[in-house]
């Protein structure tokens, strides 16, 4: 089971996001700079042990009306082969492991393969701010086992009507009002 630090990180994921998610072309914000705060995800284990894996939530404030947006994110202790320049978020120091290269998960493939497993039932989503607590909030509706296309939504929407589709993926957030949201994290199709 991964292991989550109660240490520094420089820059801050947030701050690496800030600058990272305008240059997406998901991004739906008109805003100069987006003013993000962190609103939920999950973690889940690299069997290796040697990449971290998160599914982050973060909101921008500084939109009209606040967005969320899902970024997968892979966390590296060295550079990962073969990624293009546009997989990397950044790079930041962490106050035990030392420097990390953080790539978008969409791009990672043992983030990938584990999101498949996660999907296929074999692997747990685990509590993003704690150590070896499951998530039990985060579900998968009726996913086959057979190949799987993944499509990650990074623009979320809070919807009920989804969440028992099959071959969804569903977890929660927080709005910066307190108010708790649901919604799709990902789909699936035969692939």
């Amino acid at each position: 089971m991964a292991t989550v630090h109660n240490t520094t990180v420089t820059p801050t994921k947030l701050e690496l996001l800030t600058e990272w998610l305008p240059t997406q072309p998901w991004y739906s914000a008109h805003a100069e700079a987006p003013e993000l705060v962190k609103a939920g995800g999950f973690r889940l284990d690299d069997p290796e042990g040697e990449v971290g894996i998160e599914f982050l939530v973060v909101v921008d404030t500084a939109a009209p009306e606040h967005v969320a947006y899902l970024v997968p994110m892979g966390y590296r202790g060295a550079v990962l082969e073969g990624a293009s320049r546009e997989a990397l978020v950044g790079t930041c120091e962490h106050g035990v492991l030392g420097t990390r290269w953080v790539y978008d998960g969409v791009h990672d493939p043992v983030v990938t393969a584990q999101l498949r497993a996660l999907l296929r039932g074999q692997a747990v989503p685990q509590h993003q701010d704690e150590s070896d607590i499951p998530d039990p909030t985060v579900r998968v509706h009726g996913t086959d086992h057979d190949a799987l296309h993944v499509e990650i939504r990074r623009v979320l929407r809070s919807s009920e009507a989804d969440e028992e589709a099959p071959g969804h993926l569903v977890a929660g957030w927080t709005w910066p009002d307190g108010t708790l949201a649901r919604g799709v994290f990902a789909t699936t199709t035969q692939g």
